[in-house]
């Protein structure tokens, strides 16, 4: 398939989405390119998918006293249960168990799209929707205003005086830096992310494009791309409950 293009470009009306959308928006303010919707269709078919996982899981686990033993074998809810704990158990390790409890659905969901947003990379035909800068700065602007948002309602007012250095004296100086520092954050969480997955994306689907037939040949890519979609979710969810564990943080 041509580069940015998917399945999703057979879809009838997608060349009129297309155009609406380019019409209606002009070119991108990054490098002037063409509005895309690629994207957003991945986004959207991700968050159908993952609804109904989540249903049918629920339905299995209704039964609270029945779903007391786990599945004897590798299943939909066995995958869902082990990420969920994983996610937990790192939130429980950073934050403590009531924290970790608050922030499980924040950070539990920014995992699970994160990492099978990723993992769309991986499927020929399909693209990962967080190598677009749109959307891995959505999820970082989301972070960014939780962080503040449970920052000054764990702390109050208060909360704004690490802005201002150990020392009253040194405000001027430490006010500006500190701004940048937090004005940073989500710029840096979003382009990480979308520049690792624009990079592992392409490199795999040039080494298809060379060697479509000859199988062996992107394997070692596969396996790194596998890496690269784990780390890249550790990263975005480790550094947010970072910046949310320092927000809430009570300094004495």
């Amino acid at each position: 398939m041509p580069h940015g293009e998917s399945w999703f470009s057979l879809l009838p009306g997608y060349a009129h989405w297309l155009s609406d959308a380019q019409h209606a928006h002009g070119p991108t303010w990054i490098a002037h390119g063409d509005v895309g919707i690629q994207h957003i269709l991945h986004w959207l078919f991700l968050l159908v998918v993952l609804a109904v996982v989540g249903l049918v899981v629920r339905g299995k686990v209704a039964d609270t006293q029945a779903a007391i033993l786990p599945d004897g074998h590798f299943s939909l809810r066995t995958l869902i249960e082990g990420f969920a704990a994983q996610v937990y158990g790192t939130l429980v390790d950073m934050l403590g168990k009531k924290a970790a409890k608050f922030f499980l659905p924040l950070i539990g969901t920014c995992a699970f799209m994160i990492f099978f947003s990723n993992a769309f990379g991986l499927i020929p035909g399909f693209q990962p929707p967080t190598s677009n800068l749109n959307t891995t700065m959505a999820m970082a602007l989301v972070i960014f205003f939780a962080t503040h948002i449970f920052g000054v309602k764990e702390n109050g007012i208060g909360y704004f005086k690490h802005f201002l250095g150990p020392f009253l004296p040194l405000a001027p100086l430490m006010l500006p830096i500190e701004l940048i520092s937090h004005i940073a954050r989500p710029i840096t969480l979003a382009v990480r992310l979308m520049a690792n997955m624009t990079a592992d994306h392409l490199v795999l689907a040039i080494f298809l494009t060379l060697a479509p037939w000859f199988i062996p040949v992107p394997l070692p890519l596969y396996f790194l791309g596998c890496i690269v979609v784990v780390v890249q979710t550790m990263v975005f969810c480790l550094l947010s409950t970072v910046y949310i564990s320092m927000a809430i943080a009570h300094d004495h």
